[in-house]
């Protein structure tokens, strides 16, 4: 391999953000990787799930999503995987990667995204301020394996995973579980998140966790501010899918041009809307800043009754009714005759509920009837902005003035089983056919199939970048830590043939001994120390400092020379 490729392919064991943002084949591969495992197909066999085939396609998402709000948390720390520094990783890409674009694209390089989104210094939000300016952190996506692990942690009760995981996590159950088809499924990364965009009905956001219909995106609540604020503060890097992908930093695509088109348009009809009272209400709500300008008028026994926006709204705490919905008269009597006028509040404009300005209309020409209205808000360009923004948020995708480079895409579907799917991928990764598949190749590297993989890329992705394993024994001679590695459960994460790095086996604290005595070697190499193995049958001996330390193994793998 030359240097790209290794890197790459090394890359795809430790699935870093800045690994799949430089390469963003990796993304995709992750969600094969996913698909291949045994994990997410024991979904199928949860009681949650029975019945789910004679669902529909939404609530089959709904589905999905409760089961991974059950069994999954947000994890993003700086522990778990460790740190590396600036100068390591640019020494790494800089003969194939444009660092000046790198700076301003990537969240670990340099870019600190919108000053909406941030209201700190982006290195005192990720908890790096501590560290010299040059320290970056090792965000590896995890695969479903790794975030199942997590449960094996300290004071973690359920499996977790970053948002780059969680958003592969979504792509292969919704395949899987909810038989989503691969084509409706588009994953999207910006400097600093990741989600996806499910074709299905008017369209489905996936967001860390959650998910987000086209109701819930224009809902005003401050979950869905959250949601919203990825696409409408950041450039949105790369889009993958199962065609291939699309990165604003190359000027080639491998995904298809029109399915690339498609999606472009199925976004940005999910990201615009028509408004009426309930729209406009709950555009209030989200930008309470504004709600000062406004008063709301009730009709009471006869009479109007007037009350300032901003104490209107602090009645839906605690109440199950709403302002911007059909419950809005029950709030209204749950309100204390002490905040209500019985006429109108000077300097504010009067929102009445039934009025002809909000029937139905487009955006455009809801803006141009708001202004007549309310002619003291029609030279208020910063309010003007935002509900423009609220109502019709216009994303920044890569451009598609690309050269497209057809590849083989990847399809099956769920109606196949997980071994046929294998068996098909294991098809697309022969090199030098017409069908041959890039992604194919290297969703076996992510998902660990060592068996059929070339180890080159797994002993670098080992040995250079699995600082944990070697931070948390660093104060411990080379017996100690092998008494207590020994110590550990000897089953690994990973079924089969398939391996876990030195920096999972001592985050969960179990292993293969085959992945032990290679989290040995890591530790030894990083004192500079010359470390071997040995193979025996059901053993592995590591050779290191004068002594030797033996693993019991159940995996089926000959292991290359190490020296």
């Amino acid at each position: 391999m030359d240097k790209k490729t290794l890197e790459k392919y090394s890359s795809a064991f430790t699935l870093s953000d800045m690994e799949i943002f430089i390469f963003p084949d990796l993304l995709y591969a992750l969600v094969l990787a996913n698909i291949m495992s045994p994990e997410i197909w024991k979904w199928r066999d949860d009681p949650w799930f029975a019945g789910i085939r004679r669902m529909g396609p939404l609530k089959k998402i709904h589905r999905v999503k409760q089961y991974v709000m059950d069994h999954y948390n947000f994890n993003l720390d700086l522990e778990t995987w460790g740190l590396t520094d600036k100068q390591t990783e640019i020494s790494r890409f800089s003969g194939f990667v444009d660092i000046e674009m790198l700076s301003r694209s990537n969240a670990l390089f340099g870019y600190e995204g919108d000053k909406y989104y941030f209201d700190m210094d982006i290195r005192r939000h990720f908890g790096l301020d501590k560290f010299d300016s040059d320290i970056i952190p090792y965000w590896k996506t995890e695969t479903v394996e790794a975030m199942n692990a997590f449960r094996f942690k300290p004071n973690h009760e359920a499996g977790a995973g970053e948002c780059v995981s969680l958003a592969c996590l979504y792509a292969a159950a919704l395949f899987i579980v909810a038989e989503v088809p691969l084509e409706k499924i588009f994953l999207m990364g910006t400097p600093l998140h990741s989600q996806n965009f499910i074709m299905v009905d008017e369209g489905v956001l996936t967001n860390n966790r959650r998910i987000v219909t086209k109701s819930m995106w224009y809902n005003g609540t401050e979950l869905t501010a959250l949601a919203r604020r990825a696409l409408e503060h950041e450039q949105v890097t790369y889009v993958a899918h199962s065609t291939g992908w699309i990165h604003s930093m190359y000027p080639e695509a491998t995904i298809n041009k029109q399915e690339y088109q498609l999606f472009r348009e199925k976004l940005a009809k999910f990201l615009e809307t028509p408004v009426n009272y309930e729209i406009f209400m709950n555009f209030l709500r989200d930008y309470s800043r504004y709600q000062k300008y406004f008063q709301i008028c009730f009709s009471c026994q006869g009479s109007n009754r007037y009350i300032r926006l901003e104490k209107a709204y602090g009645y839906e705490h605690g109440s199950k009714n709403r302002l911007s919905d059909k419950t809005n008269r029950k709030l209204f009597c749950e309100m204390d005759e002490e905040d209500l006028y019985t006429i109108p509040i000077i300097g504010r404009a009067t929102i009445l509920p039934d009025d002809n300005l909000f029937n139905t209309r487009s955006y455009p020409d809801f803006i141009e009837a708001m202004k007549l209205q309310y002619p003291d808000l029609a030279g208020n360009t910063e309010f003007l902005a935002d509900l423009k923004k609220f109502m019709h948020t216009a994303p920044r995708l890569p451009s598609a003035n690309k050269e497209f480079i057809p590849v083989s895409p990847i399809h099956f579907t769920p109606d196949q089983s997980r071994e046929e799917i294998i068996a098909l991928l294991a098809t697309l990764r022969q090199p030098g056919t017409s069908h041959a598949s890039l992604v194919a190749d290297l969703a076996f590297y992510a998902g660990r199939f060592m068996d059929v993989c070339d180890w080159k890329p797994f002993f670098k992705a080992a040995f250079e970048r699995n600082p944990v394993s070697v931070e948390m024994f660093r104060d411990m001679e080379l017996p100690v830590i092998y008494e207590q590695m020994n110590g550990w459960p000897g089953e690994s994460i990973y079924d089969s043939n398939r391996l876990a790095l030195p920096d999972e086996v001592v985050n969960y604290q179990c292993g293969d001994g085959i992945e032990k005595a290679i989290a040995l070697v890591n530790i030894a190499k990083a004192r500079h120390m010359d470390a071997t193995i040995e193979q025996h049958p059901g053993q592995v001996i590591v050779k290191a400092g004068g002594n030797k330390f033996g693993f019991a193994t159940s995996k089926k793998l000959v292991i290359p020379g190490i020296g």
